[in-house]
């Protein structure tokens, strides 16, 4: 089994285990931000908002790069989210181009995350 299939096994088992599911997981995680939202408006800052806005509405989702994460987000918030979701410090920005867009679509199924 390769690294990445451990890492994958590792956030899956924190998803399912969470009653929140992936969006509950990201927004307890994001905490720090004010949740989804917090983030959100972090990326919005950073230049990202065309790919942010696909996320919450209907149509297909555009992806982020796991350089755009580190360049919106500070390495300190990057350190502690990785604590939160149990992955290496040096991954998390990988995993959150590659999950961030499926939860924030997921708690955003009228245009806007839902916070309860």
């Amino acid at each position: 089994m390769s690294f990445f299939d451990n890492l994958g096994g590792m956030l899956g088992k924190a998803i399912s285990n969470h009653p929140g599911g992936l969006g509950g997981l990201m927004s307890d995680a994001f905490s720090e931000f004010g949740g989804l939202d917090g983030v959100v408006t972090k990326l919005n800052d950073a230049g990202l908002g065309s790919r942010v806005n696909s996320w919450l509405g209907r149509g297909e989702n555009q992806p982020i790069t796991p350089d755009e994460i580190r360049s919106a987000l500070s390495n300190e918030y990057l350190v502690s989210l990785a604590q939160k979701l149990g992955v290496p410090t040096d991954q998390v920005a990988n995993i959150l181009a590659q999950h961030l867009p499926a939860a924030v679509d997921q708690a955003s199924p009228d245009g806007t995350i839902r916070t309860s």
